[in-house]
Parts: structure tokens; sequence; C-alpha cells
């Protein structure tokens, strides 16, 4: 049998690890988020519609009790204004059009009058109480708007619109026209605003708006005949006093004078006052004789005459009272919705379907939704592992896809970085290996004999110690970098003599390399800069021993410094005619140990490591170092620097 290796059970373990319980997996808190959604949902939905009915019921209520109000008005308003009822069918069909409303007219006996319909109502149809009754002589409060217009018109609920003999001609309304027109201008010239309102007869009135002006403007603009009675107020006026004193004379009341508006005053002479109260003295009454002063009950009296007067003027002016019928175009009726058990077994039953339908479709999706996140986790316990994992593949472009390729990429990232390490170990062994096995054999041979120790032999184990140490620097200055322990000195460098420097110390080197170095002349100002100029000018020495390395004879090898635009950097160019870089290796350039040419020949490829340790010190001053090259013309590595130095939080 073979024996089970503790990766076998890791795996096993990691597997059954791998799905978690339903209730803390994210299918069931997807599962559990729908169904709680899925509740709230239906019973917001419930709510709503009771909330949205209820409220359409009572504006439906609200918009027929005002279509109702209009009805009676209008046809409340005809009777005002005409003595018969006989042209009232236009105005009800009208009515009916415009509030779609079943109207129906029919005399005190039910006898029809006017009907919205093609034909009559049949008097049996009709409901047993009818909706008003239409009587501009006895008006409804509770349906008809306040228009009587005088106090004692909203005493005895006359319509204001019933005038009677008091409507006048044209020509005393365009007189009265005439009059307030110029009342108004009058007051307008004297700052106070004005306007004309007509009332039901024809008169016209001013009415003020605001105050611009003292009572002697008023005094001034107010014309005498304005407020007078005309001609035929007068006559209608002395045929209603005459009614109202033939009532109280009924009541042994004394007489009265009526005015235009409806109010009165004392019309008995003095000698008669007081042959009236020596008469009622005279006859034995239970009643105590009135005193000479007016009594709220006298008012009373009075007024109850003059509504009577006014109501005997009116008749013959006014229609008969009528009762009027409102009903639904059609008889129809909007049913109403009660929670029957019937209707509650739908609700249910509709509830049900939303929340099987709503699990269902989480399901389905959760499952859609978990099954690349378990790829991923196989994948991610595979790398944890050390074991090769295939890429993960990409369904969708959402959320979970663009993880899953975040994924891969760092799953590549990281295979890439395991092989550089790889290859930075074997790199650094053989770049070790190489000085010390030059330097254990020609000690060995001294040992034997074989070589003297001469000057010669000296300076070749020289030459090989310093290359070894020159190695160890370079990986002491990247393990420091990477460690965010390299030390700055920072102070203002003169970076154009600092590229003089560095091409002086690089001079003899590159004419034995038949490349010629220069300083290019800058084309405005170079400020100074804020930076270490040991590290520096160790940052550009390698650029400019990388550049003579990969630059063949005749080649040229040119520094140059400018101010970069907006101003506040300073950019270091290195530039070399030399054999350049492809472009599918240009992306690994500042990556450590890697050359161009694969042979690790020190003598044309160096260490590897120079141009890494350009971009750590570039990163350590706040800037940042990037290169640009055409194969078979040459590279330009590029240092940007801030002007300011690096930040503090970026100074180790």
């Amino acid at each position: 049998m073979r024996r089970r290796s503790r990766g076998d059970d890791g795996a096993r373990t990691v597997a059954r690890a791998g799905r978690p319980p339903l209730r803390k997996s994210l299918r069931g808190r997807l599962l559990g988020v729908s169904v709680l959604v899925a509740t709230c949902s239906v019973a917001a939905t419930a709510w709503l519609a009771v909330q949205t009915t209820s409220g359409a019921i009572r504006q439906e209520q609200g918009q027929n009790l005002a279509d109702d109000t209009r009805i009676y008005d209008t046809l409340l308003g005809y009777a005002a204004t005409h003595p018969r009822w006989d042209g009232v069918d236009a105005t009800v069909r009208d009515l009916a059009r415009t509030t779609g409303r079943h109207i129906t007219l029919t005399t005190q006996a039910r006898r029809p009058l006017a009907d919205s319909k093609a034909g009559p109502t049949p008097a049996a149809t009709l409901p047993a109480q009818a909706s008003a009754t239409v009587d501009p002589l006895s008006v409804d409060t509770a349906l008809a708007p306040d228009r009587t217009g005088t106090p004692i018109a909203a005493a005895d609920r006359i319509d204001a619109r019933a005038v009677g003999p008091f409507r006048l001609p044209a020509t005393e309304r365009d007189r009265l026209r005439g009059l307030a027109e110029r009342y108004r201008s009058c007051l307008h010239t004297v700052g106070v605003g004005a306007d004309i309102v007509v009332g039901p007869s024809g008169r016209p009135r001013v009415e003020t708006v605001g105050s611009g002006s003292d009572a002697s403007g008023y005094r001034k603009c107010a014309p005498q005949t304005l407020d007078a009675p005309t001609a035929t107020e007068s006559k209608a006026l002395t045929a209603l006093t005459r009614l109202t004193n033939a009532c109280l004379n009924r009541q042994r009341h004394h007489r009265v004078d009526l005015a235009l508006d409806l109010t009165w005053r004392d019309g008995t002479a003095p000698a008669e006052r007081k042959a009236a109260e020596a008469a009622q003295q005279a006859v034995p009454s239970p009643v105590p004789a009135a005193p000479s002063t007016a009594r709220p009950e006298d008012d009373h009296t009075v007024a109850s005459c003059v509504s009577t007067a006014r109501r005997e003027q009116l008749t013959s002016f006014v229609a008969a009272p009528v009762l009027l019928f409102i009903g639904d175009q059609g008889d129809a009726t909007v049913p109403g919705f009660d929670l029957s058990p019937r209707n509650t077994a739908k609700i249910a039953g509709v509830a049900a379907l939303v929340l099987a339908l709503t699990v269902g479709a989480s399901v389905l999706a959760g499952t859609r939704l978990v099954r690349p996140l378990y790829a991923l986790t196989g994948a991610a316990q595979r790398l944890k592992d050390g074991r090769a994992t295939q890429p993960v593949p990409v369904t969708a472009d959402n959320e979970i896809g663009r993880l899953a390729a975040a994924f891969n990429d760092m799953s590549a990232h990281r295979t890439r970085l395991e092989e550089q390490r790889k290859a930075m170990v074997s790199d650094v062994a053989h770049e070790l290996r190489t000085p010390l096995s030059t330097i254990r054999g020609w000690l060995e041979a001294a040992q034997d004999g074989v070589a003297e120790p001469d000057p010669a032999f000296i300076d070749s184990l020289l030459e090989e110690a310093v290359q070894l140490q020159h190695l160890i620097d370079d990986l002491q200055d990247l393990a420091a970098a990477d460690a965010d322990t390299l030390r700055l000195h920072p102070r203002p460098v003169r970076v154009q003599e600092l590229l003089g420097q560095v091409a002086a110390a690089h001079h003899v080197r590159a004419e034995k390399a038949g490349v010629t170095l220069s300083v290019a002349r800058p084309a405005g100002p170079v400020p100074e800069l804020t930076a270490d100029p040991v590290r520096l000018r160790q940052a550009v020495a390698n650029l400019v021993s990388n550049a003579i390395r990969h630059t063949g004879p005749g080649g040229t090898v040119t520094l140059r410094a400018s101010r970069a635009d907006p101003g506040d950097e300073v950019v270091v160019e290195v530039a070399d005619t030399g054999s350049g870089i492809a472009a599918a290796d240009l992306p690994y350039v500042f990556d450590r140990f890697w050359r161009a040419e694969k042979s690790r020949n020190r003598r044309t490829g160096g260490s590897g490591l120079g141009l890494s340790i350009v971009r750590k010190l570039a990163q350590a001053h706040g800037g940042s170092a990037t290169a640009a090259s055409t194969e078979g013309e040459g590279s330009v590595f590029t240092l940007r620097l801030p002007l300011g130095g690096p930040a503090p939080a970026e100074r180790p």
C-alpha cells in the first residue's frame, strides 16, 4: 500500500476546509440577503399599494365633491339670473361633459326638467333623496361658495347673483363706470392704488389696494354721485322698502328706510312716533312698551322683514326651486377591494411565488458567483504549497473576473520573482567564484613555486580583490536601499560641475575603448540641486560606465543637464551611440543581475547591479530613472530629480 505523504494530508485538509458551512459561505449570505430583500420588497409593495389606493380613493372623493360643488353653483347662478328653466339643457350637458357626471333636474314633484343623457331618466330610477335643492332664495351653504355679498344676504341665504329689479340697464352701467374710472384715476394721482369691481347688478365699486395717502386725498377724489342710487335702483329700493314696512306694520313695528346696501334707519317722524307710542300704551299688552332706542330684537325683526320682502320681490325674477340628482356616467361603480379569504390567498400566493423565484435566482447567481472563487482558492493554496499552478480562467469582465486577472498577474509576477531570485543566487555565486578562483589559483601557484610573487603577480591579485570588493559593495548598497537604511547627506550640488567630474574620472577608460566622452553645454541655466553629491556621482558614474561598455570604438557618450518644464526638476541624461537595447528587453534593464548578453562575461556585461543601484539612488532622492533605446542606434538613460531634494519621509 502506498504511504500517504504529509503533502497529501494537507491537500485533503484544504479541500475539506475549502467549502465553508452554508451559513458562513458567500452563497448562504447572498441567499439570506436576497430573501430579506424579497420579503421587504413584497411588504413595501403591499404597503405602497394600500397607501396609493387609499390616496387615489380620497383624491377621487375630493374631485367628486369639487365637481358637485361646481355643478350646484353653476345651476344656482342660472336660476338666479333666469325666471324659468327652459334653456338649461345646454348648461347641463356642458357640465356633464366637463365633469364626467350624470346630472338630472326635476321639479319638486319629480317631473323631469333636464337630463345630461339623451333621454329623460324615469322618476322610478332616481334615488330616494336628491343630491341638493337648487333654490337661489335658499342657498345650501355646504355646497355653494360665499356669494352673499351683504350681511342681510348672509343671514337669509339669498344668492347674491339674484338681483331682480336692481339690475342696471346699459346706460346707467356706462355712466357709473365712467364715474368709477375717474375716481380710480384721481386716487392714482394721490398715490393710492385702486381696482374697479363690478357687482352682479352691474354697479361698479372702487376698491383701494394698500394705503398711500391721507384721508384728505380720499375726500378730494370721492365723487358724491358714485354711491347714489340710480333711477332703476331707487325704484326697486322704494318697492322693497314698501314691502318691508308692510311686514313691520303687521308686527306693530315702526317703519324703516332702507339704503342701497340693505341697511336701514328709523323712518318714522317724531310726531308719528309719539302717537304710535301712545296708541301702544293704550292697548293692554303683556309686552312692555319699546323704548325709543333700538334693541337687538328690533334689529332681528327688521332683518326678518327685509329677508321676507326680498324673497317676495325676487320671486318673479328667479327660477322656481328644483331637485338636483348627481351620479356617475352610465351608473358605473368602482369595485372596492376587501381582504376576503380569497383575496388574502391570492396575495399570499403571489408573495410565495416572488419568494420562490428570488430564492431560485439567488441560488443560481450564488453558484455562478462562488465557482470562480473556489478556483481562486485552489490556485492560491497550490501557490502557497510551492506547486506549479495554471492561470485561473477569466470568464467575464466583472469584479470576480478582474480579481482572477489580478491573481493571475500576481502569480506570474511571483513566478518571475522566484526565477529572478534563483538567477540572482546563481549570479552572485558565479560573480564571487570567479575572483576567488583566480586568487586561489595564483596563491596555490606561488605556494608550489610555480609563480613568483612579482609586482605583476601582486597587481593581478589586487585587481581580483578590488572586483570582489566592488561586487560586495554593490550588494550592500542594494540591501541598504531595500531596507530603507541607505544614508543620504543632501546639500546644494552644481549638476554641471558634477557631470564634469564624472567625465574626467572616466576619460582614460573612454580613450582606451575608443569612445568620445563629453559634457554638453546646457541651453539655459541649470539651478543648484539639493542632493547627496557622493550618491549622485555614483549613479551618474554607473550610467557612464554602462554606456562606455556598450559603445564600440568611434562612438560617443554625451552627458547633459537641463531644467525640466515646469521647472521643479533637474533632468540628467547620459546618451550613447552604442548597440542599443531590444524593445523586449527594455523593461528589464533596471532588474538585478540582468544583462543583455546572457553569457555573464564581465568584460562586456559587468556585474548586472549597476543600473539597479541607479534606480534605487534616484528613488531615494525622490526622483526616477528611465531608459529609452533604439536597437542599433544607441540608448538614453534619464534621471529626474526634484530641486528641493528628497522629502523628509523619503530620507533614510
